[in-house]
């Protein structure tokens, strides 16, 4: 369609309409009662920036590789601190997967499970629980430098002498929600030791940073927090400051129990369930000793995760009921340790060349995984 023509006359009418407007003048015969008004100044536009959303890690992906025989993670920063039992090295994992070698700790004795084992984080302090000639002991090391080149000051010896052995030496600290120092002795197999109150084997013991005994411990005297274990290698906290830890059985059933201060487990009267009447803690879960050996836990969107190692699985368990679980995994054989990496995604320490399973090549290594949904 055309557009509508205008006669001429209109044309030359807007056409002088325009030149009076541009020379700021009236047409002839008309006041000239108008003045120019001045031109509003063009409003600046600042452009709204739009974030980059950050990515979400890829996962499954490998992390790091070629670890020997490692045992334990704990986290600073956006580095991993990984502990391997039987060369007492600990390595500096980087973002970008490389390792380097800290610190090799002195003083380290290896056996068939004894050596280096459990590390912990309190601020710029690395807790280290070994194996020494005169028995499991914790030491604190300070960090020093930075990402790439972190290294450990001379250590302070926070609790030693504690009872050892060739197997069952527990191995496992934690710092709690209440700041305290959680460490996991075995019964170092020798079982009755587990139900003397004067031992410290069989035991989760709570201390202070400082190693000092807390004034609200069941025995103020004493950093036995709880009795009747085997071989417990595992905490984790809910959210409501439950705690939970993981417990290898003899050769009936393994175990999740809820720890209360004080509480005794049984061991080695009761393996599993069954134990209540004789005034035992029953365990919250069991498994069968072929399907899970229940290492390293962490709690994540109120779930427990599990690293087994004979069961070869990552198990999920809801802290909402923890008498049920699911697998999450069962593809990297051996599994020691599990942990929330610097990247939010769930760290996954595989255990596979410490002489009781298959390596693959590549193996040992850190696996990041998706973190369970609620």
């Amino acid at each position: 369609m055309s557009p509508r023509r205008r006669s001429a006359a209109s044309s030359a009418g807007l056409g002088l309409a325009a030149a009076l407007a541009l020379a700021g003048c009236a047409a002839p015969g008309q006041p000239t009662t108008e003045q120019p008004t001045a031109a509003s100044p063009t409003p600046t536009v600042t452009p709204t920036a739009t974030p980059t959303p950050t990515p979400t890690p890829v996962t499954p992906r490998t992390v790091a590789t070629g670890l020997e025989a490692p045992w334990s993670m704990a986290v600073h920063r956006d580095t991993v601190f990984v502990s391997e039992r039987d060369s007492a090295r600990i390595l500096e994992v980087a973002a970008d997967g490389a390792t380097r070698v800290v610190a090799t700790v002195e003083g380290v004795v290896h056996s068939d499970e004894g050596g280096l084992l459990g590390l912990a984080i309190d601020g710029d302090d690395l807790f280290v629980y070994s194996t020494a000639r005169d028995g499991n002991r914790v030491q604190r090391y300070p960090i020093t430098g930075s990402a790439g080149s972190f290294g450990l000051g001379e250590p302070e010896s926070v609790i030693d002498g504690m009872p050892a052995g060739t197997h069952h030496n527990g191995g496992r600290i934690a710092f709690g929600p209440d700041g305290m120092l959680y460490i996991a002795n075995g019964d170092t197999s020798d079982e009755p030791a587990s139900q003397d109150p004067g031992s410290l084997a069989g035991k989760i013991l709570r201390i202070a940073p400082d190693g000092s005994v807390p004034s609200d411990n069941p025995d103020p005297d004493s950093p036995v927090y709880s009795l009747g274990h085997r071989n417990v290698q595992g905490f984790a906290w809910a959210e409501d400051g439950t705690m939970f830890a993981s417990e290898f059985g003899r050769n009936y059933r393994d175990e999740l129990n809820i720890i209360e201060p004080g509480g005794n487990y049984g061991w080695p009267y009761v393996e599993g369930t069954g134990g209540e009447a004789d005034g035992f803690i029953d365990p919250v879960q069991t498994w069968p000793t072929d399907a899970a050996s229940p290492s390293g836990i962490a709690v994540v969107n109120d779930t427990i995760v599990i690293a087994n190692l004979r069961g070869r699985v990552l198990r999920a368990v809801p802290v909402a009921d923890p008498s049920t679980s699911t697998d999450l995994t069962t593809e990297y054989g051996r599994l020691r340790d599990v942990t929330i990496g610097p990247d939010g995604t769930l760290f996954v320490l595989t255990n596979n060349t410490d002489g009781r399973g298959s390596p693959r090549e590549g193996d040992d290594r850190i696996v990041s995984l998706a973190v369970p949904q609620p």
